[in-house]
């Protein structure tokens, strides 16, 4: 497939559906600029998170979580009046819905992913209950993100159901559906058969495909080695509140001592203590990190697209050739090569001339229409290939930024971390503080 290093298409689907109520008009054109996306017009959050029962498809009940929308124009601020807020509730499966509906309306988009439903590379204090309400706030924070995510995006800003989605609470489901996205949606099977049935795969694909599982499986273990260290970690600490419970009742005892003693008990306990607020902290630079562990299946799912596509453009090529064939067959009358047809014109005779006629019209015009589709292929594959790529820079240039970010704000926080420990040893001079001190600083500048 051809591609070509030209700036992204600017063409996307339209959809019908009723015009949200809000102050702030929906978006209409494509492409937008950094200043013109919806996250620079409108202050988006989800600021609350409800644990509800109710009546599924299936009419059982079940308990669910909502999640609660609050947006506000930030053009109204700037003049100086109070924007009112716009608020809704939804749900974990509607998150879900928005986002396949942006997969596959927009595949060659790097679509942002959601968070976990259920928690993975837990330390054993967290729980893995997705009604945890520790998770619970953390997934809250996720979608959050996928929100100003989708919403920081060029492109899918754009779309008006995703205006919807953040502006319409009633109907928002029926409008998605009637779009027909499910339709559009490729098959598994499709899309495993067009994995291994490509002649000329493009290379740039490919090795996009080994970068993503790269990305996934260096994530993975990473947060795995985080999980188990942050189970020792946590062991450790703890073993010092036992410390701090031997000391005060020993302090009871030695009454020479007994201060000195009380003093040693206080700084355990309160070592103790801290890992709570420490790995809780850490979590959060590991959910950024899961992020990009999610993003790996948004990059496969753009390569298998692409996998598809090609698939179909060489059955058409394939189809082509062999009507063309046929049709010279028929106009010379001889047969190149071993075929059914062919051995069954042997036994039962050949066809009249009025009816080689007739076939070598039909197979004309089939020629005709493949040439028209191989054609209308070939332009629709290089546009792909051009927004996709263009897609995928902008996602590496973000993803090397926020990795990046995240990275050096986790190792400062383990150097705070450090030395907090070394200020309460009450020895602030000591070869560790001076060497934390040095470090805070290397990352300060």
């Amino acid at each position: 497939m051809e591609s070509a290093e030209a700036e992204p298409s600017d063409s996307r689907p339209e959809e019908d559906g009723a015009a949200p109520c809000s102050g702030l008009p929906p978006p209409e054109q494509p492409g937008a600029t950094m200043e013109e996306c919806l996250a620079k017009k409108m202050e988006i959050t989800v600021s609350e998170a409800e644990k509800r029962t109710g009546r599924n498809a299936m009419n059982m009940q079940e308990t669910y979580t909502a999640y609660l929308i609050e947006t506000r124009v930030v053009e109204s601020q700037s003049e100086g009046q109070c924007a009112p807020v716009d608020s809704l509730w939804r749900r974990y499966s509607e998150f879900e819905l928005l986002r396949n509906y942006l997969s596959v309306t927009y595949p060659h988009i790097v679509v942002p992913p959601l968070p976990e439903k259920r928690a993975d590379f837990v330390w054993h204090k967290l729980s893995a209950d997705n009604m945890d309400p520790d998770f619970v706030e953390r997934r809250r924070i996720g979608l959050e993100n996928f929100l100003l995510r989708v919403a920081s995006h060029p492109v899918l800003c754009q779309d008006k159901i995703f205006y919807s989605f953040l502006t319409q609470e009633g109907g928002w489901k029926e409008m998605v559906n009637e779009t027909g996205f499910q339709l559009k949606a490729d098959s598994r099977l499709k899309a495993l058969n067009a994995t291994f049935r490509v002649k000329n795969p493009d290379k740039r694909f490919t090795e996009l495909k080994h970068y993503s599982d790269e990305l996934q499986s260096v994530i993975s273990h990473l947060l795995r080695v985080r999980a188990r260290v942050a189970d020792r970690l946590y062991g450790v600490y703890k073993v010092h509140g036992n410390y701090g419970r031997v000391f005060s009742e020993w302090s009871a005892i030695e009454k020479e001592m007994g201060d000195g003693l009380q003093s040693a008990g206080h700084h355990m306990d309160v070592y103790a203590a801290s890992i709570d607020d420490i790995l809780e902290e850490e979590e959060h630079y590991a959910d950024q990190l899961k992020e990009y562990l999610f993003y790996a299946e948004a990059l496969r799912a753009v390569c298998r697209k692409h996998e598809l596509m090609q698939y179909d453009l060489e059955m058409a090529a394939q189809d082509l050739t062999s009507k063309k064939q046929q049709c010279e067959e028929l106009a010379t009358g001889t047969v190149r090569t071993f075929s059914l047809k062919g051995m069954t014109s042997k036994l039962f005779g050949q066809e009249t001339p009025e009816q080689r006629e007739a076939k070598i019209k039909v197979l004309e015009e089939q020629i005709q229409e493949g040439e028209e589709q191989l054609k209308s292929k070939n332009l629709e594959g290089r546009d792909f290939v051009k927004s996709a790529w263009a897609d995928i820079e902008r996602f590496k240039e973000q993803k090397n930024h926020d990795l990046k970010e995240a990275l050096i704000s986790y190792a400062v926080m383990q150097i705070s971390m450090c030395k907090k420990v070394c200020l309460a040893c009450e020895r602030p001079g000591c070869c560790i503080c001076r060497l934390t001190g040095d470090q805070m600083q290397t990352f300060n500048n």
